[in-house]
């Protein structure tokens, strides 16, 4: 069984389009997205948000690091490391800078701030990376928020080649 990790950040304030959650796996091994949650609090004023899921090439962008936690208490520590620069085998959330790397959109989506966004992966909605192919798992938020404070949201992946 694959061993699941969580990358997150709460009750944060979100400027502007930008990277809000992101993996990138180490050379030699592969992970893949399980979940994604997104929501704000403290607000009645209504709007929808833009989100894509997806893949970032380099350059990374730079971030603020967040090592991931494990989501069972028996497992090891994950390979992958909290990180600013998005290097391989690091993670992190909210970008200062995107870098100039393509943002591949493989899942756009829209939500309403006041219910909040989840997603899981099916069958059929599969997102997975492979360190080889230098590319980092990346939520990205696509338009500018009008209501920016407590933000909150969750990345969770699985390592499938067992570390």
């Amino acid at each position: 069984m694959a061993r699941e990790y969580i990358v997150k950040f709460t009750d944060q304030t979100i400027s502007g389009a930008v990277t809000v959650l992101f993996v990138n796996p180490p050379a030699g091994r592969v992970i893949e997205l399980c979940e994604v949650q997104l929501n704000q609090r403290g607000t009645t004023t209504g709007e929808m948000v833009a989100v894509s899921l997806g893949f970032k090439a380099s350059a990374y962008p730079t971030l603020t690091s967040a090592t991931p936690e494990k989501t069972k208490s028996g497992d090891p520590s994950s390979y992958i490391t909290g990180g600013t620069a998005g290097a391989a085998g690091t993670a992190g959330v909210l970008a200062s800078a995107e870098g100039a790397g393509t943002f591949t959109e493989k899942i756009p989506d829209a939500f309403y701030n006041l219910q909040g966004y989840l997603w899981k992966r099916s069958e059929r909605k599969r997102l997975i990376v492979a360190g080889a192919d230098s590319l980092a798992l990346a939520v990205k938020l696509r338009s500018t928020l009008s209501g920016t404070s407590n933000w909150s949201g969750s990345l969770i992946f699985a390592e499938l080649d067992g570390g």
